[in-house]
Formats: structure tokens, C-alpha cells, sequence
């Protein structure tokens, strides 16, 4: 098999994924405030305030520092000429070939904090699923995608 791409994902991308965890953990602790200041009010219990702010540390820790860091870490992709290789995950490590016959179409898209930061994300779809490759800076999804699209466009013209 000859090797077009070996990739990783674009390193800003793990700023915007620490972008949205800590959006994320910041709508959680207005929600810890809300409540905390309903409890004074109300002169409830604060126990559920130190349970959520405890919560809230752990989050932040392991779901804005540690994983966005492993996940960077263990994603890779390989493109081939008859195959698509995507290898991802953090405990338990997923290993995918997807044939480029089984390749419908090719999406390329990106959100706000991702267009922000110049990044994109493709979905390379089968009839089974979804396989998404995203953190990439957007020329390398446009030529990924457009790469993709002619290879699987020549296997199902050699059918």
C-alpha cells in the first residue's frame, strides 16, 4: 500500500477543545452560584453546593486538562490508497480501516471555536457510520476531503 498522509491533529485544536470543557464547566458553576444563593436565601442545606463545587474541581481537572491531552496525544490518521486508518481513544485504544469502496461522501465542517482558531473538521461517511477526523487546519481538511472524495470516486468507478 503506498502512504499519501500520516497525521495528527493541528495543536490548537487542543485549545479549543480546553475552550468549550471550560464554557462548559463555567454554565456548571453559574448553576452552583444559582443555587448557593437560593439556598442563603431559602436557608437550605449547603451540602449539595460543596458536593457540585467538588465536582466542578474534578471536571476541571480531568475533563479540561487530562483528556483533551490524551486524546491529542493518541489520535492519528493514515491515509492509503484503498484505505482510510483512523486510530483514536483513551482508555481503550480504537483501531479503523475504512475501505474507500464503502465511502459515500465527504463533509467538511467546523464550529465557531473552531472557525476561530482556523480549524475543521472531516467526516469521511459509510453506509454503516460516521468516522470524523477533527482538528485539522482548514487547508489540510480541504485537501484531506477533496483527496478522499478522489479516491473513493476511483474505486467506484473500477467496480
Amino acid at each position: 500500500m503506498d502512504r499519501k498522509l500520516t497525521k495528527r491533529l493541528h495543536h490548537d485544536y487542543l485549545k479549543v477543545y480546553r475552550i468549550s470543557e471550560l464554557i462548559s464547566n463555567g454554565i456548571f458553576l453559574i448553576i452552583i452560584i444559582a443555587y448557593l444563593i437560593v439556598a442563603l436565601w431559602q436557608d437550605w442545606t449547603l451540602i449539595p453546593v460543596w458536593i457540585c463545587a467538588g465536582l466542578l474541581v474534578l471536571s476541571l481537572l480531568v475533563f479540561t486538562w487530562l483528556v483533551p491531552a490524551v486524546k491529542y496525544k493518541r489520535f492519528r490518521y493514515e491515509l492509503f490508497e484503498e484505505e482510510l486508518e483512523i486510530e483514536s481513544g483513551i482508555i481503550f485504544i480504537s483501531n479503523v480501516l475504512v475501505p474507500m469502496v464503502r465511502v459515500q461522501h465527504v463533509e467538511l465542517g467546523s464550529g465557531p471555536l473552531m472557525r476561530k482558531f482556523g480549524l475543521a473538521t472531516v467526516s469521511v461517511v459509510t453506509a454503516a457510520t460516521t468516522h470524523k477526523i477533527a482538528g485539522l487546519k482548514r487547508d489540510e481538511a480541504e485537501a484531506l476531503k477533496r483527496r478522499i472524495g478522489q479516491l473513493a470516486k476511483v474505486e467506484a468507478d473500477d467496480e
